[in-house]
């Protein structure tokens, strides 16, 4: 039986380092693929060749997942796989997703329906395709945010988006919990990655106190292990996560709007 490991948005980022930390920690002679899925080939190809020295079977895939087009690919790679033989998804990590900063009024909506699409629905059908392919001890980790926590102005559509991913994450865990099947929500808060390069329009290259991309990856995988449904690392992050209970969701939309401003 071939395993399978198969991480969204791998080119760059988290997605990236879970490659990196996955193909590390693969033992010898395992039937293990890595299946590292991203837009960018380019990238893709670079994180692949970081990955060479390690017992992983790297293979690349150059898909535009924000669309049902990029599902149904991913459907027909696995049903292709499973015809030449049987196959198990030993972890999925859905990491693709991205951002964009302003009030909403602002913003372009075709950019704004492109990451509910990506961030929402491509990861949900995700997950579907592959629950066939899931066994026991298999894990699916899904990428929300620490803004799932609470609505936020000029941040308004992504953290729907991630509440929405958190919300799923839980329940599909809840689902699955007696087949043996790991859900885990991972809820970062700021990481030193591009996405504030993206969500920003290049108006600000880095995020504000970024946290270690490695060191958070390291802490997810090793609490996923635990089988923990909802993964925070930072101190910083538990904090404002545990303290969002306590803040009403329009006063916390209003302040972030009035008081947490964000180039765009």
């Amino acid at each position: 039986m071939k395993k399978l490991t198969i991480i969204t948005g791998a080119s760059s980022g988290l997605g990236a380092e879970f490659a990196r930390q996955i193909a590390a920690g693969l033992p010898e002679n395992d039937r293990h693929e890595l299946w590292l899925i991203a837009r960018n080939q380019q990238k893709l190809a670079a994180v692949a060749a970081e990955l060479a020295g390690t017992n992983a079977a790297v293979r690349t895939f150059a898909l535009d997942l924000g669309s049902p087009d990029g599902v149904h690919q991913i459907r027909a790679l696995l049903e292709a796989e499973q015809n030449a033989g049987e196959i198990v998804i030993d972890m999925l990590v859905n990491n693709a997703g991205f951002g964009t900063y302003g009030p909403f009024a602002e913003t372009d909506i075709d950019r704004e329906m492109q990451m509910i699409e990506l961030n929402c629905t491509t990861l949900t059908g995700i997950c579907g395709i592959a629950l066939p392919y899931l066994r026991r001890g298999s894990t699916i980790i899904n990428v929300a945010s620490l803004a799932a926590f609470l609505p936020l102005g000029n941040f308004a559509v992504y953290a729907a988006t991630k509440a929405f991913v958190l919300s799923f994450s839980v329940a599909l865990a809840a689902e699955l919990k007696d087949a043996g099947i790991t859900v885990s929500a991972l809820c970062p808060g700021s990481v030193r990655t591009n996405f504030a390069n993206v969500a920003s329009n290049g108006k600000r290259a880095e995020v504000l106190h970024g946290k270690d991309p490695a060191k958070t990856v390291r802490h997810c995988l090793a609490a996923s292990r635990k089988g923990k449904k909802i993964i925070l690392w930072a101190r910083s992050w538990k904090c404002t996560a545990f303290l969002s209970r306590f803040v009403g969701r329009y006063a916390g939309a209003r302040f972030t709007y009035l008081f947490r401003k964000r180039p765009h």
